[in-house]
This record gives structure tokens, sequence and C-alpha cells, in this order.
């Protein structure tokens, strides 16, 4: 059932060359239903999601999809289950990505990211 869901993509071209730091608030509360990750070669980049107060209040740091197959985060992956992340209106959502992080091992940056977080509204 889609209900009241949306989708935001987050993508960063080429090769990352050095973390990024998404940050965003919506007009109204909603909840983290989905993620779905991925760079295009072998090197995988870290992932947190949280908000301004709590870096990884909602997905403690995990890798993304590598070779172009992503990686899925749903309920029993985010902080704090099994009840799914609720951000309240106004809330900074805090969407960090550690470009080299290679499942903790490191050195090597990752490209072509992609990140599709989805959310149902209320």
């Amino acid at each position: 059932m889609q209900g009241k869901s949306f989708c935001l993509t987050l993508h960063a071209i080429g090769t990352l060359g050095g973390d990024l730091n998404y940050r965003f608030t919506f007009p109204f509360d909603c909840s983290l239903k989905h993620i779905s990750a991925v760079v295009s070669g072998a090197n995988q980049a870290g992932l947190t999601v949280g908000n301004s107060g709590t870096a990884a209040a909602y997905l403690a740091k995990a890798s993304v999809g590598a070779s172009n197959v992503p990686v899925e985060f749903a309920r029993a992956d985010f902080v704090g289950t099994p009840v799914l992340p609720h951000i309240l209106k106004g809330v900074i959502l805090v969407v960090a990505v550690d470009y080299d992080y290679n499942n903790g091992g490191g050195a090597v940056a990752s490209a072509d990211l992609t990140i599709v977080l989805t959310f149902s509204e209320g």
C-alpha cells in the first residue's frame, strides 16, 4: 500500500572527494520506512541517518551497496526497532556519508552514490 508515502533521492556524481552531509526538514511529521543506497564501484561508502541532536538516531553507520547493487534498510535495521523512526515537523534530518568507509577498512573513495529514502506522511 502506497498511501501517503514519498521518496527523497540524494545523488553525488563521480568519485567522492570527502564526506557528505545532507540536512533538511519537512513541513509535516513523517516516518522513515525504507532506505536504498548504492555506489557504482567496489568501494563502499558508510551511511548514517539521524537528526541534528543525534547523528545515528535512525540508522547507525552501515555500508551501502557496491558495484551497482543497492543495499536496503528497513524497520529491522533502524535504531529503536520495532518502531519506525518518527520525525517531527521541523526536526533537522541528517544523512551523513563516509566517502571511504569500505566496511570500516577505509582508504579508497567511493563513487556515484545514490540514496533513496522512503517516508510516510503523518
